[in-house]
């Protein structure tokens, strides 16, 4: 039999379905974000998380969404950075924050199975040795790549985007985009504003090939708390201007 889940769990969801009171199309962002708040069960400050299901099929390289993105108010996790790089570029790095910074050592460091960072960059004379590291990086998410500004030469900005606040999406194999946009202890107002940033940037990067309606469901939803469902049709005219 599977578990159950708890007594605060179920007095969340409960509160999650008063606010909705027979709604189909879900809460305006605004309210979403109030009531996700409001039903963190956890007793540590839980991260909050966007689930975007769009309408594409990532089967289909060319419906593939996938970039990254600054959140205005940073995600309130702290993001170790390892960098593989040469030369002047390693100082570059460690003068913008890099946590981990090296060539050769630190390749071998991760062929040994080390991969204690969240976040790799690499410039691109590095990638011919890097790409080896894909059978270790490429399952965890960690593998530099072009199109999420991770192997670059301008290393110094791509460290301190990341410290502060850029955060890499891409479409699962159902089409849904994970994000976390903030925890809990941050403000209505911050939290909605990365929303927003996490909206603008799927929007930018809608696929050409994509027919039909892109956004078709959007929740929030809380480390251990119950999810809320947002009104897509609202939250496809997110802002941050």
């Amino acid at each position: 039999m599977g578990s159950k889940h708890g007594k605060k769990y179920a007095e969340a969801r409960k509160r999650v379905e008063e606010a909705l009171a027979g709604r189909e199309e879900g809460l305006a962002p605004v309210q979403a974000v109030q009531v996700v708040r409001d039903t963190s069960t956890a007793r540590f400050d839980a991260t909050v998380e966007a689930h975007i299901r769009l309408g594409v099929d990532p089967r289909h390289a060319e419906q593939m969404v996938r970039g990254a993105v600054s959140l205005p108010n940073g995600t309130g996790k702290t993001v170790r950075v390892a960098c593989f790089v040469g030369g002047d570029k390693a100082k570059e790095a460690q003068d913008a924050g890099a946590d981990i910074v090296g060539g050769d050592d630190l390749i071998a460091r991760v062929k040994d199975g080390w991969t204690e960072f969240d976040v790799a960059i690499a410039t691109p004379d590095m990638m011919s040795k890097v790409g080896p590291l894909g059978k270790t990086l490429g399952p965890r998410g960690l593998m530099p790549n072009p199109k999420s500004g991770t192997v670059t030469f301008d290393v110094g900005r791509a460290v301190k985007e990341v410290k502060g606040g850029r955060v890499e999406y891409r479409t699962d194999k159902f089409g849904i985009v994970h994000v976390a946009i903030g925890k809990v202890s941050f403000s209505e107002q911050s939290l909605g504003e990365n929303l927003s940033a996490v909206v603008e940037a799927l929007v930018r990067n809608k696929p050409s090939a994509a027919k039909g309606q892109y956004f078709r469901t959007a929740y929030l939803t809380t480390t251990m708390g119950p999810s809320v469902p947002i009104d897509v049709r609202e939250a496809a005219k997110l802002t941050t201007a």
